[in-house]
């Protein structure tokens, strides 16, 4: 903990806004900050070959795919399987579009994510062969020689060879092919080797339990022994969970006139976006393998990994990091290397809070460190789960009081106590870190609209961090969307699908960025054809997406034609010739 002068207990208490005031960011400095942060993602995607990384997905989803395909998902914390049956515009059931079956989940152990790699793949094979046979139990399903499948992950990768299977995973990764996958450095905590090869590990941990006619088979448990024999994988797609969530709301989205799905956004433990971009933007080792395969693309989804530090410079240039992020950043595993997400992230929000109480509490309103409750001393004792379901919630202050009594009690010898009054202080605390943690992310979704000609931001005179006025870089701000031909008439929504814990479940949080969003979008003025940005929940994008992708890939599209011959609709809009006919 960094070393403070403690303040003697004041008979007029400080005030709790001016101390929180470092928190605040302000409507023109987020806007300068969407600017900047356009700059430099325009800059990064031409020069640098750690973000941005291209997926190679040059279209997405029809709508119209179906069939059934195995979504795995596997979390930062937890691993899930299902089964991801495509209903195009049938209903079944009750269901739209989209119904699961057969779905697990289980969590991912400390060991598994820290230990050897092939004991992580091994598990996650006996968990794939568990969902499979238990499909294969039911006497109403036929025997299947080979069962296509998606990847999703949420760490970064780079993509090799095509393969059929649908995996999602929270993995960065690089990629040149849909089908293999190779790490790249990421400090999600999971102790995987950079060169590991993703798509052979997977099937190597699922494949002990497909038939072989050779006679040195290892000895199994008993429990695991009906799992043998089981089909093989074909897997058919490998992405990470932003690209699922994106690929999940295009599927639905033909029910939504005039709006086309940009981004897909993800806010949970850590933060991540995936977008179109055109391909002549992106730097060319990125894009050779997209350029051999498709000749003809002109657009492929990208994976921004926006949090890292090389794209943060606009936080500090503006002033926004506190000492209080410092002090977060200094004392992380990997001090420097995500300055945004240790911002925004839920896996550190909780950890900023703490910081920012026992600062307030022991420094500023001078009790002392011995009377305060263990766990807002010792590091990582507040998870941001914690403060979502108690601290956020409605309850009254008193209410609040007694919860965190329970739930964050002080030394027994100590005679200091939780009031209505410090409930309250903990609360507006929580409500400051999520609010910029919000505002933030509004900014950087903007941003990245401006960045891939989405919406254009007013970019005249602003202010560097020293107060001196200098014009901003202006760069091409040609619009895509609903100037193109053949767009339906009327305003055009552009829809950011979000997935995420805290995004989808934090208290008020998705409405904060929504709000952001729409008071920058006000601040830069009209957009062409009255364009506007609303985030679109995504729930359970991740696993969904996979299966939506594994059908995309596989082509498999109800009776559907597309007159250009080519399976996929351009990730932009469609164009006059490319007519749809069911």
């Amino acid at each position: 903990m960094a070393s403070s002068t403690v303040q003697q207990p004041a008979t007029v208490k400080p005030n709790l806004n001016e101390f929180l005031q470092p928190l605040q960011v302000g409507i023109e400095t987020l806007s300068d900050l969407s600017c900047r942060l356009s700059t430099s993602y325009t800059k990064l995607a031409l020069e640098s070959t750690e973000h941005f990384i291209p997926t190679p997905i040059t279209r997405l989803p029809t709508g119209h795919e179906t069939g059934r395909y195995l979504g795995v998902y596997v979390g930062l914390s937890y691993l899930r399987v299902a089964f991801i049956d495509l209903l195009g515009d049938k209903q079944v059931e009750g269901h739209a579009r989209v119904r699961r079956t057969l779905e697990k989940a289980w969590p991912i152990e400390d060991h598994l994510r820290k230990d050897h790699s092939l004991d992580l793949f091994t598990w996650i094979g006996d968990c794939i062969a568990e969902v499979v046979a238990d499909r294969l139990a039911n006497p109403n399903e036929e025997s299947l020689d080979q069962i296509t499948t998606g990847i999703s992950l949420c760490l970064p990768i780079k993509y090799q060879h095509l393969f059929r299977c649908c995996f999602l995973w929270l993995i960065s990764y690089r990629q040149n092919t849909l089908d293999e996958a190779i790490l790249m450095p990421t400090g999600k905590g999971f102790s995987l080797s950079s060169d590991l090869n993703l798509r052979q590990a997977l099937l190597n941990g699922y494949e002990r339990h497909t038939y072989s006619s050779h006679g040195d088979i290892e000895p199994m448990p008993a429990k695991r022994r009906r799992l043998f024999s089981l089909p093989k994988l074909k897997i058919a797609v490998m992405i990470n969970d932003t690209t699922a969530t994106l690929a999940s709301l295009a599927y639905s989205i033909p029910s939504l006139p005039n709006t086309r799905v940009v981004m897909g956004l993800i806010v949970g433990a850590g933060c991540n976006a995936t977008a179109p971009m055109k391909i002549s933007d992106l730097h060319e080792s990125k894009t050779q393998n997209i350029r051999e395969k498709y000749p003809d693309a002109k657009e492929t989804l990208i994976s921004t990994e926006w949090t890292l530090s090389t794209a943060a410079a606009p936080f500090d240039e503006l002033r926004i990091r506190n000492k209080w992020d410092h002090e977060l950043d200094q004392h992380s595993k990997r001090p420097g290397f995500q300055p945004l997400e240790y911002m925004v992230g839920g896996g550190y929000t909780g950890e900023l809070v703490r910081i920012i109480c026992y600062d307030y509490f022991h420094r500023v309103l001078g009790i002392q460190r011995s009377m305060l409750p263990v766990t807002l001393i010792e590091p990582y004792s507040i998870s941001t789960e914690f403060l979502s379901l108690v601290v956020a919630s409605s309850l009254p202050d008193e209410s609040l009081a007694d919860k965190l009594s329970q739930k964050l009690q002080p030394p027994s010898e100590s005679d200091w106590s939780w009031t209505p009054e410090y409930a309250r202080d903990i609360r507006a605390i929580a409500l400051a870190v999520h609010d910029r943690a919000a505002s933030l992310v509004a900014a950087a979704v903007v941003g990245l609209l401006d960045c891939i000609k989405e919406v254009k931001l007013c970019k005249d005179v602003s202010k560097d961090a020293s107060g001196v006025q200098k014009k901003m870089e202006t760069k091409d701000t040609e619009q895509t969307g609903s100037g193109s031909p053949g767009w339906n008439s009327g305003p055009e929504e552009l829809a950011v699908a979000f997935s995420g814990g805290v995004i989808q479940h934090y208290p008020h949080y998705k409405e904060n960025v929504q709000r952001y969003i729409d008071r920058l979008i006000l601040r830069a003025g009209p957009q062409a054809g009255g364009k506007s940005v609303f985030l679109r929940e995504a729930s359970d994008g991740g696993i969904i997406g996979t299966g939506v992708l594994a059908g995309t890939a596989s082509g498999e599209i109800g009776e559907i034609k597309v007159t250009d011959g080519s399976p996929w609709p351009l990730l932009s809009p469609m164009r006059k010739d490319m007519s749809v006919k069911i």
